[in-house]
């Protein structure tokens, strides 16, 4: 089997990302109903990580009706479906560069411009399952957020 491009850079392009998420929804018999929709566009539009309540609020400014469970209920279907992920330690959503791929892969996250970058590299994913095997531990979920500071706020902090 060959092995994937171990590093490789993703170019923010919302369109062609929901593009994608709609071809696979409709490869897979998946239901993208208009809110589940609206909340993958929203993510999708977004540089950065973005959090349920301020998916909520742009929702309410669209459709006055919108509430907490009616998100929670789309942002699960696109968790469950591979569509987005979750990083934890910000409680926060970004999109999956690879929505029609199971995998689990790092982020690194930066704590001054709150960006997230989608580490495309499944060593690390590997090396912690192949590490919890050896020691007879069956690996459910695997989050590894790694945080610091990006190159362009460091690079703004030493011209500071």
């Amino acid at each position: 089997m060959a092995q994937p491009s171990q590093h490789h850079e993703h170019a923010h392009d919302a369109d062609a990302f929901v593009a994608a998420v709609a071809s696979a929804c409709e490869l897979r018999g998946l239901r993208l109903t208009p809110l589940r929709l609206r909340v993958l566009e929203l993510i999708a539009a977004e540089a950065k990580p973005v959090k349920a309540y301020d998916l909520l609020d742009r929702l309410k400014g669209e459709h006055g009706s919108a509430a907490p469970p009616t998100v929670y209920r789309a942002l699960d279907f696109l968790l469950e479906n591979r569509f987005i992920h979750k990083l934890e330690s910000i409680n926060a959503f970004v999109g999956c560069h690879h929505p029609n791929e199971a995998h689990q892969v790092p982020f690194l996250i930066c704590d001054v411009c709150a960006s997230a970058f989608e580490l495309c590299d499944e060593r690390v994913s590997r090396l912690l399952g192949e590490q919890a095997r050896e020691r007879g531990f069956r690996p459910r979920v695997q989050t590894l957020e790694v945080h610091g500071v990006c190159v362009a706020c460091r690079d703004v902090t030493k011209s500071d």
